[in-house]
């Protein structure tokens, strides 16, 4: 009797992981291959803004021509960091300002902030509830917002919320495109946050803007300048 259970426990569990195999094999597949959608339908879209550089350069990219597409538009930037929002605010008001611009004013955008996972000079021991902390937070940023697009060019609270899109994706709870593109300002090596979204293979497409970087990262593509 004890035999019988334990064997339909190692059922189970094999069970378990083939279907765990299966899932992952099928996001790892479809990761940065284009999944057909309706061309007149917008898509929710996270936009992800840091200091130093990083959310005038995220603008940059966001003020495309087909940026009607990538709405209703959720910009998210660390809890310590109120002037990327407030630049973001800024931008959206010049849209609701411009002309033809009626499905913008009906969809709005949202401005959320996300706790940090370790602040400047903080402490290693101390950062790991912190950390702990804004992984939750990120969590439930992502589970409230349910974003069919991530834009994110390296601030490091891009870290948390880009893995907890692709935890969802691997569950099967939502398909989220994560978009990084590398800061102009790396010319020879990617940032800390570049290099773990290349190396966990997170990022659906991964943009640089050095060819130098896409020789030294051949999964990457080269854009060039964008600002």
């Amino acid at each position: 009797m004890e035999e019988d259970s334990m064997s339909t426990i190692s059922c189970v569990i094999a069970l378990i992981v083939s279907l765990l195999v299966i899932r992952v094999t099928y996001v790892l597949y479809w990761t940065g291959r284009p999944f057909k959608r309706d061309p007149t339908t917008s898509l929710r879209t996270m936009i992800i803004l840091g200091s130093g550089g990083h959310t005038a350069e995220m603008l940059s990219i966001v003020n495309v021509p087909q940026k009607d597409k990538y709405a209703p538009r959720s910009y998210v930037a660390a809890l310590t960091d109120g002037m990327s929002l407030q630049k973001a605010q800024v931008y959206e008001e010049s849209l609701l300002n411009s002309e033809n611009n009626v499905e913008k004013k009906r969809e709005g955008a949202q401005f959320m902030q996300i706790y940090r996972s370790r602040e400047v000079g903080q402490s290693y021991i101390t950062s790991i509830g912190t950390t702990i902390v804004a992984i939750v937070h990120a969590m439930w940023i992502v589970l409230k917002l349910r974003p069919q697009v991530i834009l994110c060019n390296g601030p490091g609270t891009c870290i948390p919320l880009c893995a907890c899109a692709y935890l969802l994706k691997l569950l099967g709870w939502s398909w989220c495109t994560i978009i990084y593109t590398e800061s102009i300002a790396r010319v020879k090596n990617l940032s800390l946050s570049g290099l773990l979204l290349y190396k966990l293979r997170l990022a659906d497409q991964f943009l640089v803007q050095w060819p130098r970087l896409q020789q030294k990262y051949p999964r990457s593509q080269d854009v060039g300048p964008v600002m």
